[in-house]
């Protein structure tokens, strides 16, 4: 563990894995339970990647998320009792009930929204990148996609176009192995998407995405470069999704074993990182639990607050629409 991080910043990393951990698990029983309309994509397992880049922002940067966002807006910052809301379907939620766990956004804190649209997040993030640059500030734009996402033109667009005008933007890959259902050596020939990127004139970084130090370090450095001016990064963080493409149990469909689930769950981020600052003694195991269980009680909290929450009126179904 490096001697340059503070305890307090390798706190932080544990709290914003846990709150996204215990989020999701939550989110993912009341999805199962008939209590939350649609479908959601749970982050559970991945938690290390939001993490480790999020640490390195400030409100002021933006993030362009994806349809597993609900990780990437918890350690971005957001509340739990206003994202629950949105979940539910609230006018107390983020974008007023109408927007979903697909499409969380709160500009305050620089997330610019969550996405449908496998690969919608690229060509947002370079026009958020470009406006930075044109501005002159030092923010940065981040947009998180998935392994099958980075077979989509849009991505390659924003990519070349980020490099081209050397916009502070950093692309980071989220590689679970799966697009959806399908494993990664059935939709691509490559093994490694950060080879990709030496294409477009950019750094393309390899990161295990289930050691939070391991990204907080590569994403500090490629962050460090956009607000120098050097241009974009591609961060690939290898990590890996514990529960089905869709909910806990998802459809029901084989498409991987009981036995790599197990053997990817032997690294867990939470666990691994817990151990590492107990060896170190920054964190003891009843330290550890307490953040757990602060964690719980404030997600019990949230989840009264979205049920007490009404419906967006029918009449506001005009309002926020643009287009």
């Amino acid at each position: 563990m490096s001697d340059n991080i503070s305890n307090e910043t390798l706190l932080d990393l544990h709290r914003r894995m846990v709150r996204i951990r215990r989020f999701e698990e939550n989110a993912g029983k009341l999805m199962e339970d008939g209590k939350i309309p649609g479908a959601l994509h749970l982050y559970v397992g991945e938690e290390a990647v939001a993490s480790g880049v999020m640490v390195n922002l400030t409100d002021a940067d933006q993030i362009t998320s994806t349809h597993r966002g609900h990780g990437h807006c918890i350690a971005k910052g957001g509340a739990f009792d206003r994202m629950f809301a949105e979940l539910f379907g609230r006018s107390t939620g983020y974008c007023k009930g109408k927007g979903g766990s697909m499409h969380i956004s709160n500009m305050e804190l620089g997330i610019l929204g969550a996405n449908g649209i496998v690969g919608g997040g690229p060509p947002i993030a370079m026009g958020a990148a470009f406006s930075n640059k044109f501005r002159k500030t030092k923010d940065v734009a981040v947009c998180f996609f998935g392994d099958g996402a980075s077979n989509e033109g849009s991505f390659h667009e924003a990519a070349n176009m980020a490099a081209l005008y050397k916009l502070p933007a950093i692309f980071v890959c989220e590689n679970n192995g799966y697009g959806e259902y399908t494993p990664q050596a059935n939709h691509q020939a490559i093994v490694d998407v950060a080879d990709r990127a030496p294409g477009y004139g950019m750094p393309g970084v390899i990161v295990d995405g289930m050691d939070v130090m391991a990204v907080y370090e590569a994403a500090g450095e490629a962050i460090a470069r956009a607000r120098a001016g050097e241009g974009p990064t591609l961060l690939e963080c290898k990590t890996y999704r514990y529960f089905d493409h869709v909910g806990v149990r998802g459809m029901g469909l084989t498409y991987r074993t009981d036995e790599e689930v197990e053997e990817w769950r032997k690294k867990d981020p939470i666990e691994t990182f817990e151990s590492r600052l107990a060896e170190q003694g920054i964190l003891s195991a009843e330290a550890a639990q307490a953040v757990h269980d602060e964690t719980m009680a404030e997600i019990k909290s949230a989840i009264k607050f979205a049920e007490d929450s009404p419906f967006p009126a029918p009449s506001a179904v005009t309002e926020d629409v643009y287009a």
